[in-house]
């Protein structure tokens, strides 16, 4: 009996220590599991605070879109009797306050019936939207794509659009090469405008650099073809047109007209961004004083869409597209909102607003990463006519000649 004593109580000395071993063990699991659940909630909040601070269909962003801009002024009114708003007051629609809680609920726009199914078939899904919204925008119309069809098409000019200026047959110049070689070459240069000896000026710098991802886009009106693409009468002249413009107000000013579908060996439509990002690159080596830079093209909605009556004048309308591809797109959507507010002030109307696309819509960063104060234009629509759209150049030119120099007098003033 005295030799069991010593057994029994180390058999139970070693019972208790497995018993705090599980209890420890025990322990050690519930915290392990809870500092899992704790950092995969972080995680998810995380993730869920980043998607709704870059879709603004989601934020205030988005509300202020979708609802009229009088509403704004009288909320401010409201708060500061000493504003008195220049915007007709407005009030809410019941069919803006439901497609806006649609949309915050479910990301799925009420007016557009392929919303449902691009919830359930992948590949349909469309994440563009617009951001904020000119005077008689109608938010449920954005700007369309178009694919060009293949192979080259016979041009007609009908004789109803503007005539392309004197001397400018469209013809791609290589560089280094005689114009009648028709040898294959490189892009054409990007081609300084001649500033008018007016002040104030930038003098020899060039401060913006227009260009054309897509340069054939013409117009229905101005040609004859079945998707309205030409090598001479194209998108390029409006971009030129706002060069000039540009330069008459003192802003220095670089035009590339470059055909890509000639100047690029085994050219692909699908790549044109690429193509075009070359040239924007080029331009930032050539100039350190290139501020602005603007891909200037043409929209494929129709004219009921794309135009506007400002004084008896139509005007294209124009539309901001900013991508959401690039990470710092809101630098860029902030350059576009100084130029839609003020073009709004002196031609209302004219603007459609700024509109956002992501990755599922296109290419979604449209050579944006390059410079913060870089914009992607759609000048009027496939039904306009050049005379138009040389016309909201006109405008362009005149409000981004007036914000460059207001930055200019701000900056020297803080000096």
């Amino acid at each position: 009996m005295m030799k069991r004593k010593p057994l029994r109580w180390n058999e139970a000395r070693d019972g208790q220590h497995l018993r705090q071993l599980l209890v420890t063990g025990k322990a050690f699991s519930l915290l392990s599991f809870s500092s899992m659940l704790f950092f995969i909630m972080l995680g998810l909040a995380g993730m869920l605070h980043q998607q709704s601070s870059e879709s603004p269909i989601h934020s205030m962003k988005g509300f202020a879109a979708a609802v009229p801009g009088g509403f704004f002024g009288d909320m401010l009114e409201m708060e500061m009797p000493s504003f008195q708003s220049g915007m007709q007051s407005d009030s809410f629609t019941s069919r803006e306050i439901s497609s806006f809680m649609m949309r915050t609920l479910t990301s799925i726009n009420p007016s557009t019936p392929g919303g449902l199914l691009a919830a359930e078939l992948p590949g349909m899904a469309s994440d563009a939207f617009l951001i904020r919204k000119g005077i008689g925008t109608d938010a449920n119309v954005g700007p369309k794509d178009h694919l060009p069809i293949e192979g080259p098409q016979e041009e007609k000019d009908n004789g109803q659009g503007t005539e392309a200026p004197e001397g400018d047959t469209g013809a791609v110049e290589q560089p280094g090469a005689d114009p009648d070689d028709s040898g294959s070459g490189g892009e054409q240069p990007a081609t300084p405008i001649s500033p008018p000896a007016e002040e104030p000026s930038t003098g020899d710098s060039k401060i913006a650099f227009i260009y054309h991802s897509h340069n054939r886009e013409s117009w229905y009106p101005e040609v004859e073809n079945k998707d309205a693409n030409s090598t001479t009468k194209n998108i390029t002249l409006v971009g030129k047109r706002l060069a000039e413009k540009l330069e008459e107000e003192g802003v220095g000013a670089m035009h590339s007209d470059t055909d890509y579908p000639t100047a690029i060996k085994g050219y692909r439509w699908e790549l044109s961004y690429k193509y075009s990002k070359k040239t924007v690159q080029e331009a930032l080596a050539s100039s350190d004083d290139l501020k602005f830079f603007f891909d200037i093209h043409r929209d494929s909605q129709k004219r009921k869409y794309t135009t506007v009556d400002i004084n008896g004048v139509s005007y294209a309308q124009v539309y901001f597209i900013i991508g959401h591809k690039n990470p710092n797109w809101k630098e860029n959507e902030e350059f576009a909102t100084k130029i839609h507010e003020e073009l709004e002030k002196k031609y209302p109307g004219i603007s459609r607003g700024i509109w956002g696309k992501t990755a599922a819509t296109g290419n979604a960063e449209y050579n944006q990463s390059l410079a913060s104060e870089s914009v992607l234009l759609e000048i009027g629509g496939v039904e306009n006519t050049l005379e138009e759209s040389y016309r909201t150049a006109d405008a362009l030119g005149e409000i981004i000649a007036e914000i460059y120099w207001e930055a200019e007098k701000v900056s020297g003033e803080e000096q």
